[in-house]
This record gives C-alpha cells, sequence and structure tokens, in this order.
C-alpha cells in the first residue's frame, strides 16, 4: 500500500519552480521600492531645510540667507540663540560618522544672499520631479550623482 500523506518529487519540483518565478519578478520591484523611499526622505529633508533658512532669513536684517549649509548632523543655529533645526539632515545613504557630503546649496550668483537653490541627487532618474542636476553639483556636494537627476527647490 502506497502512503497518500505526502507530496510527490514532481509536485515539489513545481511549487518550487513557482516560488522562484515569483521571487524573480518581485525582488527588482523591492529595490526600486526602496530607492524610491529615500527619494520621498530626501525630498522631505528639502523641504524642511527650506522652512528653516526662511525662518533664519526672517531673523537677518537685512533679510538674507545664509552663505552655507550647517554641518550634517548639528544643530542649525544663528549663534544669537535662535535654533532653527536640532539637527541637520543627511542623504539618507550617508552616516554620521566621518560626513564629507550634504545637500546641494548655492546662491542664484555668487555673493548674493537674497536667494538660493536647494538640491538632492535623485536615485530613480524617471521620477516627475526629476530634472537635470546643476553644473558643478558633484563638486558643490562632494559626491557623485550617477543618475544625474535632482530634485531642486529655489528661493530667487
Amino acid at each position: 500500500m502506497r502512503n497518500k500523506n505526502s507530496f510527490t518529487l514532481i509536485e515539489l519540483l513545481v511549487v518550487i519552480a513557482v516560488l522562484a518565478g515569483m521571487m524573480a519578478l518581485l525582488v527588482p520591484n523591492f529595490m526600486t521600492i526602496r530607492e524610491k523611499s529615500r527619494d520621498v526622505k530626501r525630498k522631505n529633508d528639502l523641504q524642511s531645510i527650506q522652512k528653516a533658512l526662511e525662518l533664519y532669513a526672517q531673523n537677518q536684517n537685512p533679510r538674507l540667507y545664509p552663505t552655507s549649509l550647517p554641518t550634517p548632523c548639528m544643530p542649525f543655529t544663528d549663534g544669537n540663540a535662535n535654533s532653527y533645526m536640532a539637527k541637520f539632515p543627511l542623504d539618507p545613504l550617508v552616516s554620521c560618522t566621518g560626513v564629507t557630503s550634504h545637500y546641494y546649496y548655492a546662491q542664484p550668483t555668487p555673493g548674493d544672499y537674497f536667494g538660493y537653490s536647494l538640491g538632492a541627487c535623485l536615485e530613480n532618474k524617471n521620477d516627475s520631479e526629476a530634472i537635470d542636476c546643476p553644473t558643478g553639483f558633484n563638486t558643490n556636494t562632494n559626491t557623485i550623482c550617477n543618475t544625474a537627476k535632482c530634485y531642486m527647490l529655489t528661493n530667487q
């Protein structure tokens, strides 16, 4: 008599093949989901930085923006007991230890502290808000933007 309570080798191989096929389809989607979530964090960080820059400028007389961004992972203050961010954000792919890179920040023209451009490199080059990175992006941020696509905020 045969025991009917077990699977045959063919049935097990078919199930394994189906699962392998599903994994082959799902793994690339998980990778893009991680890239997109880091891009969302970058965009949210830039919007927070923009709000902090506006608060900073309101406390200046005349209304000027800083010459450079604060050191990442450190508080954003103006030296007059005004705090704008408890911890200045950093790109999600970089840790605070040995920080050498930060988000893009530049004035419209050198010495013009009445406006700024703020940006981050996006990993998803097909993002609907992605534009070509400005000239000098890699030098300004000490990083290489592999996609050459950025999310930019400006106030000019």
